[in-house]
């Protein structure tokens, strides 16, 4: 059982994860959920051009090979990495394999806005990595919603996201093992929710 608190809950849960990915099984987890990518990809996502990713970090899943792969298949195909503003909402700037990045104010790298040579771009659609996750039914539709770092990142800018593309495609990337019941947490009013979840069971929508 995790503690009352949503600190306490991420940390157990961080903790979790870091103990799950370095168990023996993990690699044919990790493999699950990136064959559900590559699916999604080339099925329901073949007229995606532009995707925002994240730089991995405490053993999230790495799908930057996966992405870089569907990157290099269609020349009109372009990634992206967030960078945190200082008040606390993300823009996206294209990223190419190689880039120099920088780090941010929480260590992770991020592609610098003052490099010219890759522009900021509103993505077709988010890969948003997922601390814990959890569903619930509104008017007989799923709906998904992400337990993150605490920061609020995510949520600031998907709002405005959502105003300046209204066909915005939010994925949550976890694991079934990170599904909370409301007993556990429960989202708050000001948290977006995800249009799909992606686990090593396939794609929820």
């Amino acid at each position: 059982m995790h503690g009352n608190s949503p600190k306490t809950l991420r940390q157990d849960l961080l903790k979790q994860r870091k103990e799950i990915a370095a168990g023996n099984g993990h690699a044919s987890v990790e493999a699950g959920l990136i064959a559900g990518l590559n699916h999604f990809l080339a099925n329901e996502g073949k007229s995606i051009r532009s995707i925002a990713l994240y730089w991995p970090i405490q053993d999230e899943i790495d799908l930057r090979p996966t992405l870089l792969s569907w990157m290099k298949n269609v020349p009109q195909r372009r990634l992206a990495l967030p960078y945190a503003r200082p008040d606390k909402h993300l823009e996206f700037y294209e990223w190419q394999e190689g880039d120099v990045l920088i780090p941010s104010a929480h260590g992770v790298p991020e592609p610098s806005p003052e490099n010219t040579a890759r522009p900021q771009l509103i993505p077709d659609c988010i890969l948003i990595p997922c601390v814990g996750w959890s569903s619930s039914v509104v008017s007989g539709k799923a709906h998904y919603w992400r337990l993150g770092y605490g920061g609020g990142y995510f949520d600031r800018t998907l709002a405005q996201l959502r105003k300046d593309n209204p066909n915005l495609i939010c994925m949550g990337v976890g694991f079934d093992w990170q599904k909370l019941d409301d007993s556990q947490w429960a989202a708050q009013t000001h948290d977006e929710p995800l249009d799909m979840l992606l686990t090593e069971s396939g794609l929820l929508i």
